[in-house]
């Protein structure tokens, strides 16, 4: 086809596009640089479905390729909503979600050293009557900066011993050593203050804990519905 007679061509130009072709034209210009200049993995708007098509978020539209979004990207549609996102954001001082690559953090290797030394007491409040356990854990070559954790853990979560309902697990943990646990008695501890205390020595690295075991009577009147053990004896076992 001959374009050479439209107004403002010249000769042998091929003519002057349309509007519409000039807007294709350009659209296609800026798909191509977008592709070459940005990274779709960190667009916290950018999903791909399970129809293996692509949605913007932000826009709730859907596109057939990622060529076809990033085109999107830079339109006024997606940059008004960009905008008025921006202003809304900092208007109520929300941060920016990340895309999920940005947010998944590497979990280092962290080369265990053995297990750390250990103390373990067992002992009656002389004023309360109460049976006591304490604890006390060495960890000399702890990493810089960081405390050592502690948790309980049911029966029915560890996987080294049979499990017995009538026992609980008491775990420390701190890198780089291995985690360890005790076997206690599963009877009510006292949260109370005073009867249930940790403390971490910076300077000697030593961790302690002290927990005091709630009187059956006690454990009644405090929780009436929780099931009230017989008599089991108090001791920590060490088991890993």
């Amino acid at each position: 086809m001959d374009f050479g007679g439209r107004v403002n061509s010249k000769p042998g130009s091929g003519g002057v596009l349309s509007g519409q072709a000039a807007g294709v034209a350009r659209r296609e210009r800026l798909r191509k640089l977008a592709m070459e200049t940005i990274d779709l993995s960190k667009d916290p708007y950018f999903v791909r479905n399970h129809h293996g098509t692509y949605e913007c978020k932000l826009c709730t539209t859907l596109h057939k390729t990622e060529g076809n979004y990033l085109a999107h990207t830079q339109g006024k549609r997606h940059q008004t909503n960009l905008g008025r996102r921006a202003a809304k954001d900092a208007k109520e001082g929300y941060i920016q979600p990340q895309s999920l690559a940005m947010q998944v953090q590497v979990k280092k290797n962290v080369i265990k050293i053995g297990r750390p030394g250990y103390k373990c007491f067992k002992t009656i409040n002389s004023e309360t009557g109460q049976k006591c356990l304490i604890f006390e854990v060495q960890y000399p070559e702890i990493e810089a900066g960081l405390q050592p954790r502690h948790r309980f853990m049911s029966a029915f979560e560890q996987k080294v011993e049979p499990k017995d309902d009538r026992y609980q697990y008491l775990l420390f943990a701190a890198e780089p050593y291995e985690t360890i646990a005790f076997k206690i008695p599963n009877l009510p501890i006292d949260k109370s203050e005073g009867k249930f205390e940790t403390k971490w020595d910076k300077e000697d690295k030593s961790f302690k804990l002290q927990l005091h075991f709630l009187k059956p009577e006690e454990a009644k009147i405090r929780n009436p519905d929780e099931k009230v053990r017989g008599k089991v004896k108090i001791s920590a076992k060490m088991i890993y």
